[in-house]
Formats: structure tokens, C-alpha cells, sequence
């Protein structure tokens, strides 16, 4: 009897149900008015005293089994289940949405790209900085009024400054200490300055800034690179113009301003109705910065420019408020699909 036993469990065990129908023979043979284990109980009556209760247990388990098992089945094919008569094979599928690359991200690589046509290579550094690389590297002694042209978001103050960077330049210090000229690097990233946040600044943006140090570096290789990249970037029409400026880390130092592509120099309140944006400040290496990483001022020289990505994107796209590329406005980014 126990061996009958064995042998029902295992068919209940390997039997195959992956449809209605198969479900319904398992019943019949397992669980219907005539299944085998059914049968089992009528020979009860054959075992000796001693082992019917045992006997009895057991065959009352394999019934259990068989309906367990037919349970489970049931609930599987219930589950998965389609009913064919609910779907339209003629009707189109979903629509599948295309992503955007975020404008700024179409513009910094953009940038690079021109740069790179040019020989420039790409560094990148941390965004969090000790007061080294952020400043006394590039010519801001402690107490140095130039510290405060830039409202900086220390992290900690004393022995042990840090701060989030105010600008790549940061980068560019940790380049000229690990190399050795010549150095021809542009450094992209997020900078970060607490500012009042409107149309035209932001507390956090991003700046591609460029370093190229060799012999006979001079500023007409500065102003034609810059004049290169500006026609590379809006045009063969583009124009530029070089303003005398201050920066501690370049002597002589400039600014450097586009006709306006928003109002095709005509005038708008993006450049305060002058006709040109500022795009870019720029200048020669000061030598105190070559001879702070170990370079010899007297036989190289170079140049240094940082511009502003939202800016250029500004330009580039028309568009005259800069808190729209940190708003996440679905509507504003999906315009921006034609660049992926």
C-alpha cells in the first residue's frame, strides 16, 4: 500500500498542467468521483489494524497534495491568462517617447569639440577645493581684495580651507603641477558662487576654462583662438571685441564680447541694449602662477580663458533667461530633441 502511495505522489508530482485542459484531466484523475486515490481508500480495509492508522494519514496527505496542487495550478493559469477576444491586433502600440539631451550638455560638448579640432585635451577635477588649487595657486594671497570679487561657499574655514569652486582654474593648477609644457587644456565642470540668482547669474553654473602654456606664447595666439572658436561656434558672421580687465591670475588680462545673436546686435535687455554679451574673460599667465607650479616664467609663457556654458548656450539657443536650464520644465528641454 505504501508503494501505491509513493507511486500516486509522483505522478501528482511530474503530472504536466500548462493549460485548461491538462487541468481539467489532473482533476479527473486526482480529485474526481472516480479518482485513484479514491480507490486507495477502498482497500483500507486489506491492511492489518496495526498499520491502518499510518496508512491512513498517509493517503489522507496525498490528498491533500493533489488538491494543493491543483490549487496552484489553477491560480497560475488564472494569472496568466489573456483573453484573446480583448485585443485589437490592428491597433498601434504605444508610442515610444524620445529622451533629450539636456542643452547645456549639447553645448559643453559642443566646446570640447572645437577645442579639440585645435589640440586641446580635456581635465577635470573635484568640485570641492582646498584654498590652494581655489586661490593662492592663481595669485590670491590671503587677504587679497580679489578674494572678494568672487562670494565663495566655504565648506570649512581655517588651517584647513575648503570650499565649493569658484572656478576651473582650479583644474588648470592641478595640470601644470602633474605636467610639464607644453600644456594645451580646456577643464569643464560645475562652479559654484553665491550670488543672487536671476535671468542672467545663478548660485551654481558651468564654465569650460582653457590653458595653453609653450615657448613664444603671446596674446595674438590668445585672440586668435578665441576669434577661432567664436566663429566655429556662431558663424562665420560672429565678431568679437577685446576689453581691457582685471584678473589675479593673468597680466594683461580682457574681456571678451560677441555681437548679440539674440538681437543681431540691434539691441535687447539680454546685452543691456549695446549690442554685444559678454562671453568670456581671458588674458596672459601671470607669471607668479607659472613659478607657483614649477614653471619657469622666463622660458614659457601662455594664455588662459574661461567662459561661461550657459552663456554661450544663451547665445546659441535664444534663450534670454538662464534659470530655465536648472527648472526641469519638460516643455522647455524637449525643444532640445534634434540634438540626441
Amino acid at each position: 500500500m505504501r508503494n501505491k502511495i509513493k507511486e500516486i505522489e509522483q505522478q501528482i508530482q511530474q503530472f504536466s498542467i500548462v493549460n485548461k485542459e491538462e487541468l481539467e484531466r489532473f482533476r479527473i484523475q486526482f480529485l474526481g468521483s472516480k479518482n485513484c486515490i479514491k480507490e486507495l481508500f477502498s482497500e483500507l480495509k486489506n491492511v492489518p489494524n496495526e498499520d491502518k492508522k499510518e496508512v491512513g494519514q498517509l493517503m489522507n496527505a496525498l490528498r491533500g497534495t493533489a488538491q494543493e496542487r491543483f490549487d496552484d495550478a489553477k491560480n497560475h493559469l488564472e494569472e496568466t491568462r489573456i483573453d484573446d477576444s480583448k485585443i485589437d491586433l490592428s491597433r498601434p502600440g504605444d508610442q515610444i517617447e524620445i529622451g533629450a539631451r539636456h542643452p547645456l550638455s549639447l553645448v559643453r560638448s559642443e566646446i570640447i569639440e572645437i577645442f579639440n579640432r585645435i589640440g586641446f585635451v580635456v581635465s577635470e577635477g573635484p568640485e570641492i577645493e582646498d584654498d590652494w588649487h581655489n586661490f593662492s595657486a592663481l595669485n590670491f594671497p590671503p587677504e587679497h581684495p580679489a578674494r572678494d570679487m568672487q562670494d565663495t561657499f566655504f565648506i570649512e574655514k581655517g588651517a584647513n580651507e575648503m570650499a565649493l569652486r569658484t572656478h576651473t582654474s582650479s583644474v588648470q593648477v592641478r595640470v601644470m603641477e602633474n605636467s610639464k609644457p607644453p600644456i594645451r587644456t580646456i577643464s569643464p565642470g560645475r562652479v559654484y558662487r553665491n550670488e543672487a540668482i536671476s535671468a542672467r547669474a545663478h548660485c551654481f553654473f558651468h564654465q569650460v576654462e582653457g590653458l595653453y602654456i609653450d615657448k613664444d606664447v603671446s596674446f595674438a595666439d590668445l585672440k586668435q583662438t578665441l576669434l577661432y572658436f567664436a566663429k566655429e561656434m556662431f558663424g562665420e558672421k560672429a565678431q568679437i571685441r577685446l576689453r581691457p580687465s582685471y584678473f589675479p591670475f593673468t597680466e594683461p588680462s580682457a574681456e571678451v564680447d560677441i555681437s548679440c545673436t539674440i538681437c543681431n546686435s540691434k539691441g535687447c535687455n539680454v546685452c543691456k541694449y549695446t549690442g554685444w554679451l559678454e562671453i568670456l574673460g581671458c588674458g596672459m599667465v601671470d607669471p607668479n602662477v607659472l613659478e607657483a607650479s614649477n614653471i619657469d616664467s622666463k622660458e614659457y609663457s601662455g594664455f588662459a580663458f574661461g567662459m561661461g556654458v550657459e552663456r554661450i548656450a544663451q547665445l546659441k539657443y535664444r534663450v534670454n533667461d538662464l534659470r530655465l536650464y536648472s527648472e526641469n520644465d519638460v516643455r522647455f528641454l524637449k525643444q532640445f530633441t534634434a540634438g540626441m
